[in-house]
């Protein structure tokens, strides 16, 4: 092997191990922001743990935070909690750095 393929092995193993880390990072994120929300409506804990997994769930729809967004604010205003999208956002870069670092203490 050469050099330069030792280099694209080495970007590509990087490449997979970042976006790996990046997803479970999103997906602790977003069971965060259920567990947030939950709790903004009041749920029981067996509906937190239903609501945190529709929340990573929403994540699927689309590419991006916003469907996300768009389902905590739907669901945050339709539960009567005076909500709005900069606070969501707010919860959600709070919650990204939570999640980040609880899996960098688990590593």
């Amino acid at each position: 092997m050469t050099t330069f393929d030792d280099r694209e092995h080495a970007f590509e193993t990087k490449f997979a191990r970042d976006e790996d880390l990046l997803f479970r990072v999103v997906s602790r994120r977003n069971k965060l922001l259920g567990q947030w929300a939950a709790a903004r409506m009041g749920l029981n804990p067996e509906e937190t743990d239903a609501y945190a997994a529709a929340v990573v769930q929403a994540e699927f729809e689309e590419a991006g935070d916003e469907d996300v967004i768009r389902k905590l604010v739907g669901d945050l205003t339709a539960a009567k909690v005076a909500i709005d999208d900069a606070q969501v956002r707010a919860a959600l870069a709070e919650k990204t750095e939570e999640a980040r670092r609880q899996l960098m203490e688990q590593q």
